[in-house]
């Protein structure tokens, strides 16, 4: 069943996102956006993105410090390549690719991640009328 509101699940660093920042997002995406804080955005890994798409996400997000500004010297870093691991498999599973987003955020840059998670669900909802036309 493909969903008109296309549903966001978004781990976040809590060094690059404060919680008035988290509300804020929760607020401007209401319930088509489930939030999670972790300590690092590193500490993301394969299976909890895959249990996203298991509890119901259309699309995943990571948001994580710079690379150069990460308080955990990699932690970017490998949530990157994880979320990039996530992206073949849903590729290899045939769900295509692109349903995880990184999305590096500087210190006070809200507007930033709002303007790319509006264009992520604008991208996961054009995918979904797409599979409607093809079915």
């Amino acid at each position: 069943m493909v969903k008109e509101n296309p549903t966001i699940h978004l781990f976040y660093c809590s060094n690059s996102m404060t919680g008035d920042e988290a509300q804020t997002l929760q607020e401007r995406f209401g319930g088509v956006l489930k939030t999670l804080s972790l300590p690092c955005s590193g500490k993301t890994t394969t299976p909890y993105l895959l249990k996203a798409f298991e509890t119901g996400a259309d699309g995943v997000a990571i948001c994580s410090c710079l690379p150069a500004e990460c308080h955990n010297l990699e932690g970017s870093l490998r949530a990157a390549k994880r979320a990039e691991a996530v992206n073949e498999m849903m590729n290899e599973a045939g769900l295509g690719r692109g349903r995880v987003l990184m999305i590096a955020k500087e210190q006070g840059q809200i507007q930033k991640v709002i303007d790319e998670l509006d264009q992520f669900r604008t991208r996961l909802g054009a995918e979904s009328s797409r599979e409607r036309v093809v079915a």
